[in-house]
């Protein structure tokens, strides 16, 4: 019987990994999220999961499938914006570069937001210490996760770089920050997901219009094509 087992579990593994597995392009928000799970899950690694054999590379897969989750859901909180003439742009390559941007968003004033999704664990909280940034349970021990956003920053500025205008960087936390918390951080802003809409408007409401919108969302379509893995 365990043969029998073995044998169509890697039966399985292997139509996935044909028909389903890696060459199979994936385009939208947390495009390049879903593709990196998908590479991890070789037909061995899937095989080891169907034996219940623990790997790292399931468990990587794992976060990557949750990332790619929480890009997907800001995605669909800014379709309010988009009927109001927002553009985003998302998970977008950076010409010469191995990183991507999750959101590029265009408002109708003619300004630009960089946003980085989050999906963490929703009981371990933020804070600012010695400026650095930090997430941990009440009482428990802190772990700095600083470096976490330094993808933001270096998006950021390709973004600046690339197009002539400095945009605002903004990290959408889904999980550990509560409705109406802000915080600021080197140069970041940090929100909660479920107010990403209304910190949009607000902001940008501060700004001057310009009759650059339609030409800045087509030349940034143009210049960050869909960013495709490495």
């Amino acid at each position: 019987m365990k043969p029998l087992l073995l044998l169509g579990a890697a039966a399985a593994a292997y139509w996935w990994w044909r028909y389903r597995g890696p060459g199979r392009q994936i385009t939208g928000a947390g495009a390049s999220a879903a593709a990196r799970a998908r590479q991890l899950r070789t037909p061995l690694v899937r095989l080891a999961t169907a034996l219940d054999i623990r790997t790292q590379a399931e468990a990587d897969a794992k976060n990557w499938e949750h990332g790619a989750q929480g890009e997907r859901l800001v995605f669909k909180l800014l379709q309010d914006l988009v009927r109001e003439g927002w553009v985003f742009l998302p998970d977008r390559g950076i010409p010469g570069k191995r990183t991507n941007i999750d959101l590029l968003a265009v408002s109708p004033r003619g300004w630009l937001y960089v946003l980085d999704s989050k999906s963490w664990d929703a009981s371990r909280r933020l804070s600012i210490r010695a400026g650095r940034l930090y997430r941990g349970r009440p009482g428990g021990q802190l772990q700095d996760v600083t470096d976490w956003l330094g993808g933001l920053h270096r998006g950021a500025r390709a973004v600046e770089t690339l197009l002539g205008v400095r945009p605002e960087a903004i990290a959408v936390m889904d999980g550990p920050m509560r409705s109406g918390e802000r915080l600021q951080f080197q140069g970041l802003r940090l929100v909660p997901a479920a107010d990403i809409c209304a910190v949009l408007r607000a902001t940008d409401r501060k700004k001057l219009r310009t009759n650059r919108a339609a030409r800045l969302a087509d030349t940034a379509a143009r210049v960050l094509p869909p960013y495709l893995g490495d």
